[in-house]
């Protein structure tokens, strides 16, 4: 089908090649899903070749490309370009020569940006890069940088179009005492649709270099079905290193090494793994801080579920590579998890039953604990619904332990031990509406849920056995409220005799929203336990735990939790947290850690947009009990082409026992990727 031509001129002209059809001024083809511009264009209808001239336009599907010249065979849809520059998102290439075909365009001497060409743009320099618009871009011995600068040299790189460019370059700097001027580089290179090369580089002027590979990959049709990454650092530490977790010292070689996995591997199937090596307890503390405070004891499992429309089967294994955390190894531990099951006449049923091997070893000197456990519990209640809005439930179970190669007890050998348990839960739910309407907070009338519980469990003998079982997943610290029933736990070794009634409110208050139907303006949670059996040290009535949140608006959260003794009108625990925030103009937190005769520690947050470009940041962490700020932090947010954010901190510590109490810190995080 010939094209449609139009121009100001249009004229059908005899040549020896056959009649060509010349259009001049604002001439131009459309075809299906083409269009072609140019000052003069020549269509030879033998060969269904168009050639351009002159400001030429070629826009088909989602690449547009503008050039001096270009020869359009209408046949087999190639084309071949002078002096060109392309777009298909979010890719900008500039090149001598361009040629290709509506799936694949060959530039030669090609520049390429990431986004719109800028001196902060990311850009990629090479004698031949191939761009599948909308699909893809891949070049082989090309040279990256920003701008019209290109610094670094990689062998190969590809990127999907619809995969995320995220974690592509990380950069950062700064001053600490501990480890002199230091600068952070982090570069992952896409080499393939599935994986992205790299490394990680550190160079600290009072320590030594520090370098590792890094990767990171994913599934390039769904990123949720596979995705993982891989960070490691090695150094020759000659600055001081002080000692370890264990007072011994930290060695001259130090390095550490980060595995995340998670998987879909089948319908319902999952696996997921995450390993931490760190060759001393310090060495992420001292070269990776942000990544060291949010979990300060590393964890290295690998876990596969599978989900079955009522039970779920998983294989959990739990080692423990590093010798200066006390781990509960699992080597491993099979698990059967059968959800709450109608039986009939009203019954309802719930198993599980797991298979594991137990070590846990000292970490200087101690006891080594050791056992082969086979554990199984059966619980059976019967809900009673006598109104729409109360729900009596009787529950009885019972459990089945058998303990095998014990190590570490009084008395080591097989041990078996048999529990039961007895109770029941009630549940009163009521509710309530009103018709106010508040135009100023957004309130469309007001839905007032809520439900009182009452749940008793009674747990005789339930410390059956101590002195033969080795108490390795044992009972831990915690503030809150843990859970009444015997299948709830974790604490398989550690049971304890129980005889509990557990009294607890929870109130909902909400209100119409436009999009998700409804919006929670206040949830407000109480609870308490009154015992009738008491360990020592406990009372009858245990502390009131008290869980508020506050909704109102969208520029106003509020967060609290106190745990209260009611018989001695003590605090024990109280943490709260207030969040004001004006869009993205200013944001402000205030927040408090107190817990009795432990901690009493104020924070704020707070950051303002001064210009388009520019938003000041600060953070001051108070330590009421020491009288001091532990953490006092002022800096500046530049924001460089909407393509990069540079932070510029300053911070001030004190009473950090290996951090330095001044720091100076550059960060370069990607905004456009």
């Amino acid at each position: 089908m010939a094209p449609n031509i139009e121009a100001d001129d249009v004229q059908a002209v005899q040549t020896d090649a056959g009649t060509v059809i010349v259009a001049k001024g604002n001439a131009r083809v459309a075809g299906e899903n083409l269009l072609l511009k140019a000052d003069e264009i020549r269509y030879n209808p033998q060969t269904t070749t168009a050639t351009a001239t002159g400001h030429v336009a070629f826009t088909r599907g989602e690449a547009r490309l503008l050039a001096d010249h270009l020869v359009y065979t209408q046949r087999d849809g190639s084309f071949r370009a002078e002096n060109i520059r392309l777009g298909s998102y979010p890719y900008f290439a500039e090149g001598a020569s361009a040629e290709g075909t509506a799936s694949e365009i060959t530039v030669r001497q090609a520049r390429v940006s990431y986004g719109e060409p800028g001196r902060w743009q990311p850009t990629i320099t090479a004698d031949t890069i191939v761009i599948a618009p909308g699909q893809r871009i891949r070049t082989e011995h090309a040279s990256a940088g920003l701008g019209r600068i290109q610094f670094f040299p990689f062998p190969k790189f590809q990127h999907d179009f619809n995969q995320p460019f995220s974690g592509a370059v990380s950069l950062g700097g700064g001053f600490r005492r501990s480890l002199g001027v230091f600068a952070d580089i982090g570069v992952l290179v896409p080499v393939s649709r599935l994986a992205r090369l790299g490394g990680d580089l550190g160079i600290y002027t009072q320590r030594g270099v520090m370098f590792g590979p890094a990767a990171a990959y994913s599934s390039p049709d769904n990123p949720d079905r596979l995705r993982g990454s891989l960070h490691t650092g090695f150094i020759n530490d000659h600055g001081d290193k002080s000692t370890d977790l264990l007072g011994r010292p930290v060695p001259e070689e130090r390095a550490f090494a980060e595995w995340r996995h998670q998987q879909v591997v089948a319908p319902g199937l999952t696996l997921n793994a995450q390993v931490n090596w760190w060759k001393d307890s310090e060495v992420v503390r001292d070269f990776r801080p942000r990544a060291f405070f949010p979990v300060q004891e590393p964890d290295t499992f690998v876990e596969s579920v599978y989900t079955g429309p009522n039970y779920f089967v998983s294989a959990f294994t739990r080692l423990q590579p590093n010798r200066f955390h006390r781990v509960q190894e699992r080597l491993p531990e099979i698990r059967f998890d059968l959800l709450p099951v109608a039986l009939g006449q009203g019954f309802y049923h719930r198993f599980n039953a797991s298979a594991a091997v137990l070590r846990e070893d000292p970490l200087v000197t101690g006891t080594k604990l050791r056992s082969n456990r086979l554990d199984a519990y059966y619980a059976l209640m019967r809900p009673f619904t006598p109104r729409e809005w109360l729900t009596f439930t009787p529950v009885a179970g019972g459990r089945l332990t058998h303990y095998a190669n014990t190590e570490g007890t009084v008395r080591a050998g097989d041990y078996t031990r048999t529990l039961g348990e007895l109770g029941a839960d009630v549940v009163l739910r009521s509710s309530g509406t009103f018709d106010y309407r508040n135009p100023q907070w957004k309130i469309d009338g007001l839905r007032h849920l809520l439900t009182p519980r009452l749940s008793y469990r009674y747990l005789p003998q339930a410390d059956r056995g101590r002195a033969r079982i080795p108490r390795i997943d044992r009972e831990v610290f915690s503030t809150y409220l843990q859970p009444l029933g015997l299948g709830d736990g974790r604490n398989v070794d550690d049971l304890h005799p129980t005889n509990t009634l557990r009294l607890s409110l929870d109130n909902t208050l909400q209100t119409r929203d436009p999009v998700l139907g409804s919006r929670d303006l206040v949830v407000l949670n109480v609870a308490n336990d009154f015992r009738f059996r008491r360990r020592p040290g406990e009372r009858d009535v245990s502390e009131i735990h008290t869980e508020l949140a506050l909704l109102p608006a969208r520029w106003l959260q509020v967060d609290l939790y106190q745990s209260f003794a009611p018989r001695t009108f003590t605090m024990r625990e109280f943490n709260a947290g207030i969040t004001l925030r004006d869009g993205t103009i200013w944001s402000l937190r205030f927040a408090n850690n107190f817990l009795r005769r432990e901690i009493e520690d104020y924070s704020i947050d707070g950051r303002v947009r001064l210009t388009e470009r520019f938003e000041a940041l600060t953070r001051l962490h108070y330590d009421a009990r020491r009288r001091r700020f532990n953490e006092q932090t002022y800096g500046i947010a530049q924001n460089l082409g909407n393509m990069w954010l540079v932070s510029y901190n300053v911070s001030l510590y004190s009473g950090r026992r290996r951090e330095s109490s001044f720091g100076f810190n550059v960060r370069v995080d990607a905004l456009g990727f």
